[in-house]
């Protein structure tokens, strides 16, 4: 009896504290963290989201935004694992959170932390400086054909991981043999765009919002992207696919929220109501239009069905990429 009474006072007292807890969340500061540097298609989307909660006031706490960059987001990752049960901190990633794992770069993977939402989808674009003598993708595929390793690629993510693969498989589809002997440097540090200009790599892959402005301004001239579809408006538009070109393949730069792992549970469904309230109000749509997003929220429930299928997915063209077993 005495032990009944202890027990239901330990669960009265447990329901209190939980309560509580719930109610004191959000704490006054959320650290929003980007696993690349200043600039990057991470930097710009973690911080396009904290700017729009922040101006909804859909999420009332600072949300300052800290860049770890490295490893094509595993320094980051590696990071997140001290971090476990914390609800004070979101990360976004893409793809590399699935390949760099499958790849070898990691032990960790999205398993090891806690998805929230999958919010939007860019694609992978290949540009290259006005003055290149390259005018289209074919061209650049021609002369790798010819020798795996007479153009330089330039990317921000690790090599083997997302801006590395997106242009091994278009490679790969487009008939380019030894795809391994191919050229790629990675730039993590925000200059790969100042590295193209300079002429010390002759094409960077990348994520289509990382240099969309650069576009624009007439810097860079963009050969194609990797959408099923001709995206967007005006100057992004005109910027034709791989598809289009003869090269048979669609490769999409999907980005979603994630926490540590164990985050607790008021935390997540915090942020999951937090941002289904985010992706429905004007300042969020405005920004999709600004930055040639598309639209592709899931909820947690989708978005982890989203992330087993789409890490098999990976997985089986590793292996077709890389010839492994």
């Amino acid at each position: 009896m005495f032990k009944a009474i202890i027990s239901g006072v330990i669960l009265s007292l447990s329901s209190i504290f939980n309560v509580a807890i719930a109610n004191d969340y959000p704490p006054s500061t959320i650290n929003m963290l980007a696993p690349a540097g200043p600039g990057s298609g991470w930097d710009l989307t973690i911080r396009t989201v904290a700017k729009t909660l922040n101006e909804t006031g859909i999420v009332d706490a600072n949300m300052p935004v800290t860049n770890r960059p490295g490893g094509g987001g595993t320094v980051n990752l590696a990071y997140m694992q001290t971090q476990k049960g914390k609800g004070n901190l979101i990360s976004v990633y893409s793809p590399p959170i699935l390949l760099t794992n499958l790849t070898g770069f990691t032990q960790y993977s999205y398993k090891d932390t806690t998805p929230i939402a999958k919010i939007i989808t860019d694609y992978a674009v290949f540009v290259v400086p006005k003055n290149s003598k390259y005018n289209s993708i074919t061209e650049v595929m021609d002369a790798l054909k010819k020798d795996p390793k007479s153009v330089k690629i330039g990317g921000v993510s690790a090599a083997g991981s997302k801006d590395h693969i997106q242009f091994l498989l278009v490679a790969k589809a487009a008939g380019v043999k030894d795809i391994r002997q191919i050229d790629y440097v990675s730039f993590q540090d925000g200059s790969i765009v100042a590295q193209a200009l300079g002429g010390h790599v002759d094409l960077i892959s990348t994520a289509m919002g990382n240099v969309l402005g650069v576009v624009k301004a007439g810097k860079l001239k963009a050969l194609a992207q990797t959408a099923d579809k001709r995206i967007g408006e005006g100057i992004e538009y005109e910027i034709p696919t791989v598809k289009e070109q003869g090269i048979d393949i669609v490769f999409e730069n999907w980005r979603g929220l994630f926490g540590p792992k164990d985050m607790p549970e008021e935390a997540v469904n915090y942020w999951r109501n937090a941002i289904k309230e985010m992706v429905k109000t004007p300042e969020w749509k405005a920004a999709l239009k600004r930055n040639g997003w598309d639209d592709t929220y899931q909820d947690q429930d989708d978005f982890i069905q989203f992330l087993s299928k789409t890490n098999e997915q990976y997985s089986e063209l590793i292996k077709e990429v890389f010839n492994r077993s």
